[in-house]
């Protein structure tokens, strides 16, 4: 009778996300495209943040439709409305935000640029725009053939990776018998010793300035007992003061 339990129960299958679908919106889950400034409180909102936004379509652009989406600060009270931009494949702020400025010019870093579609039909139909152009690219070729090749070197020093993994493995495993055997020999000098603190590592000026150290006793054992007899010979027997 009813067709579905939607029906039934008189609710929508997308529950309160549909509670303003009569006004044209939509609440979805929305992730923002770009860092932006809060016009509120004024705080940093990273990209990839989420929020429940408002989804409504304001317009077009020839058949594809541009949606508003609003949505509330989560530090603030302000709300913030960005839109999507079809013709330059993008999105804009309409209000609560300012964008962080994060973006370059491709011709600053030299990337290669797309052809414009006026470009490629001016290529195909002039033909002296085309030797023109072919002209300026063997120019940009030229100029760019030592950065090439350099980058050719490095990327055929990296081509052997099993070699390279290789040696880094012998590497590691060479310097890691090192660093036991110096964990082993610190134990046991601090097991010989005794002492309560962490040895460091033993460098060349060390081993340079314990060489230049020499302990020795001024006097031996048989000459500081023949001092002492002496000593105790040529004490007076008697207490000093003694009248008698």
């Amino acid at each position: 009778q009813h067709g579905s339990l939607n029906k039934y129960h008189h609710s929508h299958p997308l529950r309160e996300r549909a509670r303003k679908l009569a006004q044209g919106i939509l609440i979805i889950r929305f992730e923002m495209p770009f860092n932006i400034w809060c016009d509120g409180c004024k705080n940093h909102i990273g990209m990839g943040v989420r929020y429940n936004a408002e989804k409504k379509k304001v317009g077009t652009y020839y058949t594809t439709p541009i949606y508003r989406f609003r949505m509330k600060c989560h530090l603030c009270v302000n709300y913030i409305e960005i839109q999507t931009d079809p013709a330059g494949c993008d999105y804009v702020i309409v209000s609560g935000a300012r964008r962080k400025e994060e973006r370059w010019d491709m011709r600053d870093n030299e990337q290669v640029l797309p052809t414009e579609r006026e470009e490629k039909e001016k290529l195909e139909t002039d033909a002296m725009y085309r030797l023109e152009h072919g002209v300026a690219d063997r120019a940009t070729l030229q100029r760019a053939v030592p950065t090439l090749a350099n980058l050719q070197e490095a990327q055929n020093a990296w081509k052997d990776d099993f070699g390279l993994n290789s040696r880094l493995r012998r590497r590691f495993r060479e310097e890691k018998k090192i660093l036991r055997e110096e964990e082993e020999e610190a134990a046991a000098l601090q097991a010989k010793v005794g002492p309560n603190i962490p040895l460091v590592k033993e460098e060349e000026e060390d081993r340079r300035l314990a060489a230049l150290l020499k302990y020795h006793s001024l006097d031996s054992y048989e000459e500081k007992q023949r001092m002492k007899r002496t000593e105790i010979s040529g004490r007076s027997w008697f207490p000093a003061g003694s009248g008698s």
